[in-house]
Parts: structure tokens; sequence; C-alpha cells
């Protein structure tokens, strides 16, 4: 079964390391206060919500469901494929940090691509539960805060930060803000979820061994959470490593983190007893 969880975590990973995988000869992007810089090809707010409502009346096998609205009043989103209790569900949680948009723009191709009535997509629906929650941070994402962002690298014109200006992958104990709260509130406590991979960003520059890295990937550190479930997170990072490596993208590699329980890749797996991964992929 973790193939085929694996399966579907490579089509994310591929999707969004294609692009960053030819660009990899250099430095990469760089910044220095003069350039225009412009996001119109990344997917706004409401393109996406565009986006998940034609995938919803498209097939039967995928429902959105609002999960409650971010600080400045943006709906949050579930997106369900699948929702056989029987089965085993992954949840795949995008843009806790709202400057961090590649792989929800991954996530969205994938969700199309679920919301189509293919023999594999039917396959898959009939093996496991495939959940997002598609940019928890739509305000940061917006750059639409209650902060001043002026002496932000581009301007602020996407925060990590929500609109409050807290980091919500560090409020993961206390929640509260109202989109870490929506999170824990009407689908972690709502629904089974067997497995966790929370997406984020790493520097452009990251390299082993003289290669860039395309994404890097961690299990829970923290010393309170259960040692099966480290072992079976590091187990699940094995797989999705194999998977991702098959297709020929990209260096993957491990990355060093922190151990606190606010951060979801230790805080989710400590109090649900999931297996739990935190992915970063190479940004632009």
């Amino acid at each position: 079964m973790k193939k085929v969880i694996a399966t579907v975590l490579a089509i994310m990973l591929t999707i969004s390391l294609v692009p960053l995988h030819a660009a990899a000869v250099g430095k990469g992007a760089s910044y220095n206060g003069n350039e225009t810089i412009k996001n119109e090809r990344l997917t706004s707010y409401e393109d996406l919500v565009k986006q998940l409502e034609r995938a919803d009346n498209r097939s039967d096998n995928v429902n959105v469901e609002v999960i409650g609205q971010s600080v400045k009043g943006r709906n949050l989103h579930l997106v369900k494929f699948g929702n056989n209790p029987e089965n085993p569900t992954i949840l795949f949680l995008t843009q806790q940090h709202g400057n961090e948009a590649l792989i929800t723009e991954a996530a969205l191709h994938v969700i199309k691509n679920l919301s189509g009535n293919s023999r594999q997509v039917q396959e898959l629906a009939d093996e496991v539960n495939v959940f997002f929650v598609p940019r928890l941070n739509p305000d940061g994402a917006e750059g639409d805060v209650n902060f001043d962002t002026s002496d932000h690298v581009l301007g602020g014109l996407a925060t990590v930060n929500n609109a409050n200006n807290v980091n919500l992958n560090r409020d993961h104990i206390d929640r509260l803000e109202p989109e870490t709260a929506a999170l824990h509130n009407n689908v972690l406590q709502r629904y089974n979820i067997d497995y966790l991979v929370d997406f984020h960003h790493q520097s452009a520059q990251y390299a082993v061994d003289d290669r860039y890295v395309s994404g890097a990937m961690l299990y829970p550190t923290n010393s309170e959470v259960d040692e099966d479930v480290i072992e079976m997170s590091k187990q699940l990072g094995a797989v999705m490593y194999d998977a991702v490596d098959a297709r020929g993208f990209g260096n993957i590699a491990k990355y060093v983190g922190g151990d606190a329980l606010t951060i979801s890749r230790n805080g989710l797996a400590y109090e649900y007893g999931r297996e739990s991964t935190r992915i970063k992929i190479r940004k632009i």
C-alpha cells in the first residue's frame, strides 16, 4: 500500500521538480532590489477556488470541503479523493508558508488528474484516499497581511507568516491562528489520517556533493514521538525516495531540521501517532 501512496507522491514531486531540475545549473535566481518581480504565473486565490470547484464538479471521486477561514476571511479547503474508511488515507499539506507556492501548483495539477476517469485513477480510488489541504496560508500567499512588509524581500509580494505575522508551522501546539485551528479541528481530528506529508521550499543553492538538491525530506525528530512512529516514518520516506529516484528527476537528500513539537512534522506525529514526513523542494 505504501507503494500506491508513493506513486501519488512521486507524481507530485516530479511535476514540481521538472522545471527545477532543468534550471539547476548556476546559482539560481538572484534579486538585488532593482528588478520587477511578478507572480501572475502562479495560481491566485480566486483561480485556486475555481480549479477546486471544477474538480469537484467533474468527478464523483473528488469532494471539496471548506474547513474554515483565514484571518482575512479566505476559505480554507480540504480536497478529498476517495473517502472509503476501509482504505488508508494520506494527507498532503501545502503552503503553510505563504511564499512557498510551487508545491501547491503541483498539487493542483494532481487534483485535476485525479478528477479524471482513467483506469489508473479508478484503481487508485479503489485502494487509497488522497487528501489535500492546498495553501493553508492564503493571506500570506496573496501578501494580504496586517503588518509592514516594506523591508521584506520582494516587498511582501508573498509572506512566510499569516496575516497576523505568525508562522503557522510553529502553531501546532497552541493553535491560536484560525488556519491551524481549522486544520486540526476539521481535518486531523475528524478523519483517520494514516500518513502526513508537509511540503515546503528550500534554498535554491542547497547542494550535497557538489550537486544541487532538488528536494530534501526528514522524519519526526522529537524524542517524545513514539519510536514506532519514527521508524515507520523513516520507512515511508525510503519508499518515497525510491519512487521519485526511479523516475530520474532531481537529487533527493535528507535535511537537518528542528525537533520542536510546534513544527507539524513532529507535533502531528506526536499527537496523532501517525507517520509523518516533511519534504522541501528547491525554490526558483
